[in-house]
């Protein structure tokens, strides 16, 4: 087993490889580059701008093999960059905006898994109940609406309508306490947990009825035991690991995911500097942002294989 996790280790390595591999020559074949959004329309149509001068001094007359090669060379030695489009250091970007993205993130995880388990396992229990069925339409709504309309009605009700919570940033001053911190947090993160909740509770609610159904179960309940008993440490235990593979993968898509809850909200994270780079072109900005979301991608991954090797006896790897 230690063999096959060393191996599936080190695989990320070119697999990381690859990805940026391909980000980088699909960002080339898109139209336009840096200069089209750095230096204005007049200016680039004029007789007197040497174009030629500005690409060869930001690097961008050298082929895209050299000018991959070139970034590749500088990641291998700890240095992420700068950005093509304003010059910021982009690690100073990323620990400026990483840690309102996580904060965003963890908080969404958190309420989607307690209210997601939870809700899945009210409906499973009760199956074909008043409570399965009100469950099946939340979780219907919260898969088929998207977030950036379900944020706007939610900014609509409860901070313009309500004036219970702000409408949108992280805090309104760099000294503010935990309270207004969190009253800025609990709209973006409800919107956010809204859609995973109702995946992760359909998704608990279908493993459970599997598991009910095992002979095991019955057996149980053949014996005497308690409902609660029963349900709880029989049926929830086992159906518990799938549960618990599915948030690992979450991981990864919370932070890719963050993107259109930050503009929604003006949330100063990671999905503002991304559109932003994107847009822009900026190649360096782009790739240190791909990277992170593949490493978190493939290292998930890796973790549900561990997790699977962990917690269920019957899988063995060789």
């Amino acid at each position: 087993m230690l063999n096959y996790f060393t191996f599936r280790f080190l695989s990320i390595i070119p697999m990381l490889f690859l990805v940026t591999v391909i980000i980088f020559i699909g960002l080339q074949l898109t139209p336009g580059d840096p200069l089209t959004y750095l230096i204005p329309p007049e200016l680039l149509a004029s007789a007197n701008f040497d174009l030629e001068g500005y690409k060869k001094a930001m690097g961008l007359d050298a082929p895209v093999y050299i000018q991959f090669f070139r970034w590749l060379t500088d990641l291998l030695q700890g240095k992420l960059g700068y950005s093509l489009v304003d010059g910021s250091s982009i690690a100073k970007m990323i620990s400026n905006r990483l840690p309102a993205t996580l904060e965003l993130a963890a908080a969404a995880l958190i309420v989607s898994s307690i209210l997601g388990i939870l809700l899945g396992l009210i409906s499973s229990i009760r199956q074909n109940s008043a409570a399965d069925y009100g469950n099946t339409v939340i979780g219907i709504i919260g898969i088929s609406i998207p977030e950036f309309f379900i944020g706007i009605i939610a900014i609509q009700i409860f901070a313009i309508k309500l004036g219970w919570l702000p409408v949108g940033g992280r805090f309104e001053y760099a000294d503010s306490g935990f309270v207004d911190r969190l009253s800025h947090l609990i709209m973006p993160s409800l919107v956010l947990g809204f859609s995973l909740t109702a995946a992760l509770m359909r998704y608990t609610r279908g493993t459970m009825l599997d598991v009910l159904g095992k002979d095991y179960v019955k057996t149980a309940r053949s014996k005497g035991l308690p409902e609660w008993k029963v349900n709880v440490k029989h049926a929830f235990r086992n159906a518990l690991m799938p549960v618990v593979l599915l948030l690992c993968f979450r991981l990864p898509l919370l932070i890719g995911g963050t993107v259109i809850i930050e503009s929604v909200f003006g949330w100063p994270g990671m999905g503002g500097m991304i559109l932003n780079a994107v847009s822009a072109k900026d190649y360096p900005v782009v790739m240190i942002t791909t990277m992170m979301t593949a490493c978190m991608v493939l290292l998930a991954s890796f973790l549900v294989d561990l997790l699977t090797a962990l917690l269920d006896p019957r899988v063995r790897f060789e």
